[in-house]
């Protein structure tokens, strides 16, 4: 059953019509905080400075001919590209927004298979676009950089742009302002990560974005004094719908993290009051957080602070942010939703955070979904759990086993228009309105939604046991030491239809010497391996882990830091 709505929210048709009416609401509220050179001053962009720049660029965007056309966006997490994604969503024509990590053969690849005529993109990408300029083959015919100041070598500036665009509307050209949104049909071209070959464009509509918003809205509150981390990149649809869009819509601010070293500085700095991360980065938080009270010699009275605010907690009382001051201050003391998503985080760390007081809001979707479909709110809550259904999503669990686990599958006005010139693919996941997740779970008494794993990655046993590789590998990285692990099955030597369980480590070897003395390769997989052990002693005997790999070589991963199994069993299996 979908969650009612617990907050009122404004009702919007597209993106454009979002930004018109939030412009109204917040136009002078800060929509963006820069550093300056002077400590503790910021530069502001409001949100009307910001809306007026989207308004110009895209003016200028139509009279370069790129009316109804496609345009790609490229580069790390920043204002320009935020500018140049709103301006050819509102009005121009679709937007393509790549992953900034690929490698150049791929990001080719995207552009063809993409058709964009047009690319918006940071100096790091100057060598790739100057060779695709050279190479007539793609459709390409403006290259726009993010840095340059004036347009050179037909390079052509987004600053510079917006500049021209603002005389267009000065002298009355309305192209842009009255330009109509279609908001049933693609209106953004995402691709899935994975190899090239293997990656399908998404076509989301303005509809499927919107609908999400007013969902998130209308469930988990955001608004105008809040300000949001951006560190997720912006090309996937988690970062770009709940930490863009999201803030656009509510009024709230936008600070971009200058690197994962620099988080924890970034929040207190900026005084970050929200963020939306994937689990490694909280995980990660988490483990500093207790080390540094572990080394202040203050666990003890931490533990004990915790037994007397939850029993305070029963009875309406909440201190936990006067009582532990301390560890709220190493974060800016502002900071009061932490939103996770791309994969289930520790139960141990969800409920650590809530405990400290930081609240974790747990939220699961797709790119195909716009992608939230259910997330903790701010009336319920359950640890473990991916929250309740949101208000305009249905779900149901498609061939349950005894325990109540099968395919996660949705239906909603955030579910994709299909998958972008590939019929094929798109029959296998919508059938009949429905959208089949390939992801695992279950549903409570209560309605809150559990994630089991996904479906391709269940390792099957000839007992015809399900083995769940997400369980064990939450247990494993628990694990002091262990920095990221990945569970998988093998084939048996003496039985190749049976397969045994087996795990890859990647381990910390300045941690291995600290927490256990122990600095020899031998010695650190003797002493895994006795975790590991403690391990199995909980586990039914078919669940048992009983080969490691031991490396300190990260697992090869997506942007939103997934790790790409298919690609990492490739390297085991050689």
């Amino acid at each position: 059953m979908s969650e009612k709505r617990i907050h009122s929210c404004v009702e919007i048709t597209d993106l454009k019509d979002m930004l018109k009416k939030s412009g109204e609401l917040y136009g002078d509220r800060p929509a963006f905080k820069f550093k300056t050179e002077k400590e503790n001053e910021f530069k502001v962009i409001t949100h009307k400075e910001f809306r007026y720049e989207v308004d110009c660029l895209g003016t200028k965007l139509i009279d370069m001919g790129l009316k109804n056309k496609r345009v790609a966006v490229i580069a790390e997490n920043r204002y320009e590209w935020e500018v140049a994604y709103l301006s050819i969503a509102c009005g121009t024509g679709v937007v393509v927004p790549l992953d900034k990590s690929l490698p150049e053969n791929e990001i080719e690849s995207l552009i063809k298979r993409s058709e964009v005529e047009a690319i918006f993109y940071s100096n790091k990408y100057d060598d790739i676009m100057k060779k695709l300029q050279n190479g007539n083959e793609t459709k390409l015919k403006y290259f726009i950089s993010m840095d340059l100041e004036e347009k050179s070598n037909d390079v052509y500036s987004e600053k510079e742009l917006i500049k021209e665009g603002k005389e267009l509307l000065e002298n009355g050209n309305k192209a842009f302002l009255e330009a109509q949104v279609d908001s049933e049909n693609m209106g953004i071209m995402l691709f899935t990560s994975g190899t090239t070959a293997m990656s399908k464009a998404v076509a989301l509509s303005h509809k499927n974005i919107c609908a999400n918003l007013m969902d998130i809205a209308s469930v988990l509150e955001i608004h105008e004094k809040d300000t949001m981390l951006s560190f997720l990149p912006l090309h996937h649809t988690f970062e770009c719908t709940t930490g863009f869009l999201y803030p656009m819509y509510k009024g709230a601010c936008i600070v971009f993290c200058e690197g994962i070293r620099h988080i924890a500085d970034n929040i207190k700095d900026y005084k970050v009051t929200a963020m939306v991360s994937v689990p490694i980065l909280y995980e990660n938080m988490y483990k500093k957080m207790l080390k540094g009270i572990e080394k202040k010699g203050k666990l003890d009275t931490v533990k004990k602070g915790i037994k007397i605010s939850n029993i305070l907690l029963k009875f309406g009382i909440d201190v936990r942010k006067k009582l532990f001051k301390e560890i709220h201050d190493i974060l800016g003391g502002k900071v009061r939703l932490f939103i996770n998503g791309a994969a289930a985080l520790d139960r141990e760390v969800e409920k650590g955070f809530n405990d400290l007081g930081f609240r974790i809001a747990q939220g699961y979707g797709l790119t195909e979904t716009s992608p939230v479909i259910s997330a903790g709110n701010d009336k319920h809550e359950r640890i473990g759990s991916v929250g309740k259904i949101f208000p305009s999503v249905e779900v149901k669990i498609d061939n349950p086993n005894e325990e109540g686990i099968g395919e996660i599958v949705a239906k909603g006005p955030n579910v994709m228009l299909g998958y972008y010139e590939n019929e094929e693919a798109t029959n296998e996941v919508l059938k009949d309105g429905w959208f089949y997740t390939g992801d695992l779970g279950y549903l409570d008494k209560d309605g809150y939604l559990f994630i089991t794993g996904r479906k391709k990655d269940v390792i099957v046993l000839k007992n015809g046991k399900n083995v769940y590789p997400e369980e064990l590998e939450t247990l494993v990285a628990r694990i002091d030491g262990v920095k990221e692990c990945m569970v998988y099955g093998k084939p048996e030597e003496n039985d190749e239809a049976d397969l045994k369980i087996c795990v890859k480590i990647v381990y910390d070897a300045e941690e291995m010497k600290e927490v256990y003395g122990v600095e020899k390769e031998e010695d650190i997989s003797s002493k895994l391996w006795e975790k590991v052990k403690e391990i199995n002693k909980e586990m039914p005997t078919y669940k048992y882990i009983r080969e490691i790999i031991f490396t300190q070589e990260e697992l090869i991963k997506t942007t939103t830091q997934k790790v790409k199994r298919h690609e990492e069993m490739k390297k085991i299996l050689q």
